[in-house]
């Protein structure tokens, strides 16, 4: 999910464990962040990766969160602003300069909902 009103990337278990991923590869992260129900959530850490859109990779620091999401990554303003991207809410995609061409990651509606 592309989220423009906040300031960190977060990366939830799903994703986490997905990708192998242990407690070892984790820096700590001090700062309780407000989750989408409004309660207060106490990331396990941070770490930054290497996240491939298209054919542009940027470094991405991501907060780890040990909480419910039916999303497996927010990716926010810090990511917009590395991949020189222009999000559209209304028509969900994001465009992006890649080499000489535009390239776009478009949405799906029915994940949406």
């Amino acid at each position: 999910m592309v989220d423009q009103g906040s300031g960190v990337e977060i990366m939830y278990p799903d994703l986490y464990r997905g990708l192998g991923l242990k407690p070892y590869d984790l820096t700590s992260y001090d700062s309780p962040l407000v989750g989408f129900d409004g309660k207060m959530v106490i990331p396990i850490g941070q770490l930054k990766l290497p996240v491939q859109t298209g054919s542009k990779v940027v470094e991405v620091n991501f907060i780890v969160m040990d909480a419910y999401s039916p999303y497996t990554a927010i990716v926010e303003r810090p990511w917009l602003h590395a991949m020189g991207a222009v999000p559209s809410t209304l028509h969900l995609k994001v465009k992006y300069l890649s080499k000489d061409r535009v390239e776009e990651l478009i949405g799906s509606q029915s994940t949406v909902r």
